[in-house]
């Protein structure tokens, strides 16, 4: 059982070439009381090599590693909440950078707000900053907004990505993300979302991490992950459809659902929809987002 508070895991894949950045932004911390968790998720570029010669060096923090073999962020992300043994833990990509004071400002918040005795909190969501411009991604919080959900805060208004930190017990509470046979990519969102179901988090106006997306990373080839993971893309629109609001949200949702099922060849996804009626309304424009996404993977 670690004595630390926080656990910051990073998922990595083939990013040596990164990682020194985010490591080095650990060591800056101001507070050094987490622990930082390496989940490899089948690298081949020395990325294990490289942790091990941090791992015997005087960090002020420990560093766990695990190696697992390739299947996906998400599955990752499964094996880090099993081995998380802190209160609370956030994720920093192997791209990203902590950003200064992050870890002081966290705990901070969580014992200042009394976060341990509201047991309807889940955890903190704070600011991402462009790290090129430091310029906040979208936008902060309403000074009246003390606790949201994570969609609460885009039904209001608000946009672009957030850093969140959540408590480890109620990320364990949430079924692990799917794992579907010869894919590797499901929407992190999935645990997210459900957790909006049943708990708030604390806002706060400080950026805790700052990021840089990767030309490599997933945000640039989602056509072609559309075409790879098609069982994985239509779970979450499932999922999407069980939780929307809005008839515009749950058509936009069909709809893709549609064209994933398609993809996966999946013959009864009618049935299978929560929203079958509006599913198979939505058959001829989910062929045509079908065409559409193959067209464009191509290119």
């Amino acid at each position: 059982m670690d004595t630390q508070k926080l656990t910051v895991f990073t998922p990595a894949y083939n990013r040596a070439h990164t990682l020194p950045r985010t490591y080095e932004s650990l060591c800056r911390q101001s507070c050094k009381d987490f622990v930082w968790l390496i989940v490899d998720d089948g690298s081949s570029d020395g990325t294990r090599a490289l942790v091990e010669e941090w791992q015997t060096r005087d960090n002020g923090f420990p560093i766990r590693y695990i190696y697992k073999e390739n299947g996906g962020m998400h599955t990752a992300h499964n094996v880090a909440y099993d081995n998380i043994t802190t209160e609370l833990n956030t994720c920093i990509d192997s791209d990203d950078a902590l950003a200064e004071g992050a870890v002081e400002v966290i705990l901070s918040l969580w014992e200042r707000a009394g976060g341990p005795t509201h047991p309807e909190i889940a955890g903190i969501i704070g600011l991402d900053a462009d790290m090129n411009t430091g310029k906040v991604i979208g936008t902060a919080f309403p000074a009246d907004m003390t606790t949201t959900t994570l969609e609460g805060f885009y039904a209001s208004g608000g946009r672009g990505d957030k850093k969140l930190v959540y408590r480890t017990d109620v990320m364990r509470q949430m079924p692990p993300y799917p794992v579907f046979p010869g894919e590797k990519y499901i929407s992190l969102g999935y645990k997210y979302q459900l957790c909006d179901q049943l708990y708030r988090l604390l806002t706060i106006n400080r950026v805790l991490c700052d990021v840089e997306y990767q030309p490599d990373g997933s945000s640039h080839s989602m056509f072609r992950q559309y075409l790879r993971n098609p069982r994985g893309f239509a779970f979450i629109r499932v999922q999407n459809m069980k939780f929307n609001k809005s008839f515009r949200r749950n058509a936009r949702d069909c709809v893709h659902y549609v064209s994933s099922c398609l993809i996966a060849r999946e013959k009864h996804f009618v049935r299978k929809s929560p929203k079958p009626v509006l599913t198979w309304f939505s058959v001829p424009a989910g062929v045509l987002l079908t065409l559409y996404i193959r067209w464009r993977a191509k290119r």
